[in-house]
Parts: structure tokens; C-alpha cells; sequence
């Protein structure tokens, strides 16, 4: 009689001295999340890495051979690490793709205004979130100023000690009763995610008196004019640490999850690998929350101009082997997918869908309305991944998202797939996803990293 498979939570299988490394390995993503809020910060922090381990910056290289280790760093908010294979490029590589940016809320070209004297902040949301959950929140700005001159100076107020916070504010329940008649989409329009700055008045000035303050203030810490606005990058985010969530410590509650839980496996896996026959790409990525569009996202061709470049510092450039290199690689997108919540049971199928404690999730598509927009992965490439997997003791789960037709969502495996390579999403289910404080498990965190581990070594 054919046996029946029963999955088992992967914290069964670990002694006490295994639950100490799963416990170890996720402080140094807790604080990798703590510390890098933007997709910059995550950029700097890679490369920083990247050198001390001796990887060189791709166009500073005269030349390339097997063993070697590469960077590449696009316009500071998208990375991609190399290590040279035996074989040539052509054969095709063993690609992590993840992506660095989260959902947010950006400051505008021309933000700071006054009202009623309050100096506040005009914004306009990054990526797709329920805006009322970005209410009454202790927030933090951080981002870059660039001046006319070319220096750029970094902003990181409300996470450093002692600093102040930001935030916007809601209505008191008193007097919302118009506003608990609206739908959820509703409840607080994208032009009302003002944030407050600001409340003293300046002593030399009659109009606008508390804007000259808070002007004052950034002009003396940062060197900030309001016309230096214009070529601001200011992202407001949740202010604070991420922290151990539940009695047992078991999960963890962050800002920017999605995917800065997949980018951070993914690095220190990639970290960790050797030279193989086959050469290992780590595509740490932006943009993916709006589309994957632009110069840094996964639409661009930087990744494909590095294989390029790469080929040509070989001595070996042709462009059917750019065309061969990316056709005949293998990937692992690595992104989130959603974990069962039972307080919202009735969206989920629970035969397919992502359970905490249960490993690192593949998703063979996602899409919505008939798998639209998806990659859906060849039935051939998962037998090869699931082989690797089971060899290795990776615990790994399968998952949609969501019920047919409940929603959907996207990530980078069809822009690659478009290349005609093989390409699944493998990520870390997660709940809150998009909200300010998301939350993963610890277990499913070590488990991805151990996968991604696999993946490197194995296929």
C-alpha cells in the first residue's frame, strides 16, 4: 500500500544544540534588518561584505578567470555578486535572485509645508499597502541628500539613540464616525499620509515660522536647503529594532520583510559557497514593489550587460553567449509568499498553502486570474530541486497564494524566465505581509538559507 506523506514542523528535527544555530543565525538577520531599512543601506551593508571577503568591483577588473569573485553595484540600490565557474559562461549559471526594496512611503520633490502651525511632510506611498495601517505609527526618515556640488549626504533620523521620531497622525475615535462608514481602501486616501515634523516657531520669522524651524534644523544637521529637496531620496519607514516575537522567540517582527528575509539568506549563503563547475550569481535587486521597472529593477538589462562584460574581460565575448549564459541557467527567485493566518482562514486553501514551521516555501507560480503573469515552473526543474532538497535534509514546502481567485501578486521569476531559463520562487512564508512590522519563523528562515545552501552545491 503506497504511503502517505506527512510533513513534519521542521523544529522536530533539531536537538538543542541545532535550535541554538537556528537562534544564532537569525540574531544576525534580526539585526540586518534593524540596521538596513532602505534598499541602499541593504546595497552598502553587501558590498561592504563583499570586499572584506575579497570580491572585486567588476568594472575596475582587467580581466576574469575561474575561481575569481566579482560585485557589481548599480546606481547603489542593486548588487550583483559573482564567483567564476570552471566551465564556460555559456553553460549557463546558478542564479539567487532576491529583491532589496519594501514598501514605504517616500517624500515628495517639494515636501515640507506648514498648516495651522505644524510643519509636515508631503508624501507619496512606494508599492502596494493598506494605508491605514501606516497611521499612529513611530516612524523614521532615512535616505540620502544629493547636492549641486555631487557630495551626497546620508539621513537616518529617528533610529540613531535619543532621536526623536516622526509620524502620521488619525483622527480620534470620537469624532470618526464619517471615517468608520468608509471602505478600507478608503479610510486614509494616499494624499492624507502626511507626516508631522514639527511644532515650534522660529523667532525671526512672522509667516511659516515653524517650516523655518524645521528648515533650520535639517540645514544645521545635514546641510540641507529646501531646494535640495528636489534631489532628495527620503524614505519614511517604521522607527525601532526589530524584535523576538511570540513567548517563545520563535518569530520575528520587522520592518521589510518582504524580501530583505529572502536577500539576507541568500548573501549569507552565497557568502559561504565555493568555486563550482558552474558559475554562482547573487542578484540582490530594487524596484520589484512597482513593477521591477527602471534602471536598478529586474527589468533592466544590468544583469545581462554584467554577463556581458564578464565574457569580454574573459577574451571570450560573443553575443550568442550572452544569449546561451542566460538560457541555460538555473535560478532560484527568492521571494516571500503568504503564511496561513487562521484569523483570515476563509482566503486560503490549506492543502496548498505555506505553514510556519515548515520550511522554505516553493511556489511553482503565482500570478493572478489563471496564473496571469507568472512564471510556472517546469515540472522537470522541481524534480531536480526537491532531489537536491530531500538529499540534504532541507525542509521545504509547496504553496499558492492564497485561494484561486482571492488575489495574486508577482515576483522576479517570469522576467527571467522570459530568458528561457529554469526558475522557481523559494522564499520565506510571511505574516503582515506589506504592513509596517511583518512577521517570519525563525525555523523557515534557517531552512531557506540551508536551501539556498543546497541549490549552490547541488544543481
Amino acid at each position: 500500500m503506497a504511503e502517505i506523506f506527512k510533513q513534519k514542523n521542521a523544529w522536530l528535527k533539531y536537538d538543542e544544540a541545532g535550535k541554538k544555530n537556528v537562534m544564532d543565525f537569525c540574531e544576525g538577520y534580526r539585526k540586518f534588518i534593524s540596521d538596513n531599512k532602505t534598499e541602499r543601506e541593504c546595497a552598502q551593508t553587501i558590498i561592504e561584505k563583499a570586499k572584506k571577503k575579497g570580491y572585486k568591483d567588476l568594472t575596475k577588473v582587467k580581466s576574469v578567470k575561474a575561481g575569481d569573485k566579482l560585485y557589481f553595484n548599480k546606481f547603489d540600490k542593486a548588487v550583483a555578486l559573482f564567483i567564476i565557474g570552471k566551465k564556460p559562461l555559456a553553460d549557463g549559471m546558478k542564479i539567487l535572485g532576491a529583491h532589496i526594496d519594501s514598501p514605504r512611503i517616500d517624500l515628495k520633490q517639494n515636501p515640507l509645508y506648514e498648516d495651522s502651525e505644524m510643519a509636515l511632510f508631503d508624501t507619496h506611498y512606494y508599492g502596494g499597502i493598506k494605508k491605514y495601517q501606516w497611521v499612529t505609527l513611530p516612524m523614521a526618515i532615512h535616505g540620502v541628500i544629493c547636492k549641486k556640488d555631487g557630495s551626497v549626504v546620508k539621513v537616518n533620523i529617528g533610529d540613531k539613540p535619543g532621536d526623536p521620531v516622526v509620524g502620521i497622525t488619525d483622527i480620534l475615535i470620537h469624532l470618526g464616525s464619517k471615517q468608520l462608514e468608509k471602505s478600507g481602501a478608503k479610510v486614509v486616501e494616499g494624499e492624507d499620509l502626511n507626516v508631522t515634523v514639527g511644532s515650534i516657531p522660529h523667532d525671526d520669522e512672522e509667516k511659516n515660522a515653524v517650516k523655518r524651524n524645521v528648515l533650520d534644523i535639517l540645514e544645521k544637521t545635514y546641510g540641507l536647503e529646501e531646494r535640495d529637496f528636489i534631489s532628495c531620496e527620503l524614505e519614511v519607514v517604521p522607527a525601532g529594532e526589530a524584535r523576538d516575537f511570540g513567548l517563545d522567540s520563535s518569530m520575528i517582527m520587522g520592518y521589510g520583510q518582504d524580501d530583505r528575509v529572502c536577500a539576507y539568506t541568500s548573501a549569507e549563503a552565497f557568502f559561504e559557497s565555493k568555486a563550482t563547475d558552474r558559475t554562482q550569481v547573487c542578484l540582490l535587486v530594487d524596484k520589484e514593489e512597482i513593477g521591477s521597472v527602471g534602471a536598478t529593477g529586474m527589468h533592466s538589462r544590468f544583469f545581462e550587460d554584467c554577463v556581458a562584460e564578464i565574457l569580454d574581460k574573459m577574451g571570450a565575448y560573443k553575443e550568442i553567449d550572452v544569449r546561451r549564459a542566460m538560457a541555460n541557467s538555473v535560478m532560484l527567485s527568492s521571494d516571500v509568499s503568504a503564511a496561513y493566518d487562521p484569523n483570515y482562514s476563509d482566503v486560503f486553501e490549506k492543502k496548498n498553502t505555506a505553514f510556519f514551521g515548515y520550511g522554505s516555501v516553493l511556489n511553482k507560480y503565482t500570478g493572478a486570474r489563471g496564473k496571469s503573469g507568472s512564471n510556472d515552473a517546469s515540472p522537470e526543474y522541481i524534480a531536480k530541486l526537491r532531489a537536491a532538497f530531500d538529499k540534504n535534509d532541507v525542509t521545504f514546502q509547496t504553496a499558492e497564494l492564497g485561494k484561486v481567485d482571492a488575489g495574486g501578486g508577482g515576483t522576479i521569476a517570469y522576467i527571467m524566465g522570459n530568458y528561457g531559463m529554469n526558475v522557481i520562487d523559494s522564499g520565506v512564508a510571511v505574516l503582515n505581509m506589506h504592513a509596517p512590522w511583518e512577521i517570519t519563523s525563525k525555523i523557515d528562515i534557517y531552512e531557506a538559507y540551508r536551501s539556498y545552501k543546497v541549490f549552490l552545491k547541488e544543481l
